[in-house]
Order: structure tokens, then C-alpha cells, then sequence
């Protein structure tokens, strides 16, 4: 019972860590959008943070240096394109606006924020104008729509929690191998004992 439990406690961690928040946001080709990122942390260190925002997992969109209030590598493509909040830095606020956004823009924007390994997610949905249709207000056009919807994602703690259960896994069956393999052998102790004493008790009644 109590290894059951166990079982699914280290389970429960890992579906925890894998299901993570990804937040939607739904901009209009040209316009400027938000990519949130905050921290769940509430006392920030500004001299030790530093957040990595990624494109697609290679592409650099900035480095943001809380402490100095600036933004350090950057791919040519973001250049004069991103907008940083430092005033929000104190918050635990690092999201960052993207201006002039092209169809490329579009895919999954990393925060990783340094100082409590935090890592958010944001998909960017790149739309056509509908401004002529009338379905899309200025407000929208000018700031996206952002959608938090929860989806399957890999973690970056993933595959060692796996690996660590795996193994807590087999380290229990071993144990259990060797008890139950200690269990017989010590039943069949006793029997053998006990067959040797019933024979020599009966060497003893013939002998009388």
C-alpha cells in the first residue's frame, strides 16, 4: 500500500511538471502585440535576475538585464522591434511588446527568468486584417487578444523525472525480489529442519 502511494506521488510530479500554461495571444499581421511574462516569485533581486526570451527554442527576441534597465543579444530580425517595460521590473513583470509583426512572427515565445528558473510560454497566432469586416476593433489590432489555454508541452525537468522514478521503480522490485527470494529460503529451512527432526524422532521409537 504504502509503495502504491508512493508510486503516485512521484506520477502526480511528474504529470505536474509536464502540463504546463501556455498562454494564446492572437495578433493582426503589422500590428503590435503584448507576450506576457511574469513571476510567481515576490521578492526579486533585480542584481540577479536575467530573463531569456526565445523564439522557436533558437531564435534570440532579447535579453533582458533588469539591473542595468537594458536589453543585451538580439537576432537582426527583433532589432527596433521590441519594447521593454523596466518600469514593471520591480513586479516580476517581463513581458516585452513586438511591433510591426510579419506572418515569421508567429510560433512559441520562451521567458526563461533566471533567478527562480521559471520558463512561460506564450504561442503567438498571426491573423490577417479583418478591420474591413468590422470583427477586429483598433483595441484589438493594437494590443492582440490573449487566450491562456492549458497544452501538452515537454518540460525541461521531463525526462529526469522520469528517469528518477524508473529507478525508484526498480529499486523497489529488487527489494522485493530479495525479500520474497529470503522468505523461501527460510520456509524451506524450516521444513528440511523439521523433516530431519520427525525422522530422527522415529530413528528414536524404533530404537525403544
Amino acid at each position: 500500500m504504502i509503495i502504491s502511494c508512493g508510486f503516485i506521488c512521484v506520477f502526480a510530479v511528474l504529470i505536474n511538471k509536464v502540463f504546463l500554461q501556455v498562454t494564446v495571444v492572437e495578433a493582426v499581421i503589422g500590428s503590435s502585440v503584448v507576450l506576457p511574462c511574469s513571476s510567481t516569485e515576490h521578492d526579486h533581486n533585480l542584481q540577479d535576475i536575467h530573463v531569456f526570451w526565445r523564439h522557436n527554442g533558437s531564435k534570440i527576441v532579447c535579453d533582458i538585464i533588469p539591473s542595468s534597465h537594458s536589453q543585451g543579444n538580439q537576432d537582426s530580425e527583433y532589432k527596433n522591434r521590441t519594447e521593454l517595460f523596466p518600469e514593471e521590473y520591480e513586479r516580476g513583470n517581463f513581458s516585452i511588446k513586438l511591433h510591426d509583426l510579419i506572418y515569421a512572427d508567429a510560433g512559441k515565445y520562451s521567458c526563461l527568468i533566471t533567478h527562480s528558473s521559471e520558463q512561460k510560454t506564450v504561442q503567438l497566432i498571426i491573423k490577417e486584417s479583418t478591420a474591413e469586416k468590422g470583427t477586429i476593433s483598433t483595441e484589438q489590432e493594437n494590443q492582440g487578444t490573449t487566450k491562456p489555454s492549458s497544452v501538452w508541452i515537454p518540460s525541461p525537468w521531463l525526462w529526469g523525472g522520469i528517469v528518477f522514478s524508473i529507478v525508484i521503480v526498480i529499486l523497489i522490485v529488487i527489494v522485493i525480489g530479495f525479500i520474497l527470494v529470503y522468505l523461501r529460503k527460510k520456509s524451506s529451512s524450516n521444513l528440511s529442519a523439521g523433516g530431519h527432526s520427525m525422522s530422527s524422532d522415529a530413528h528414536e521409537v524404533r530404537t525403544l
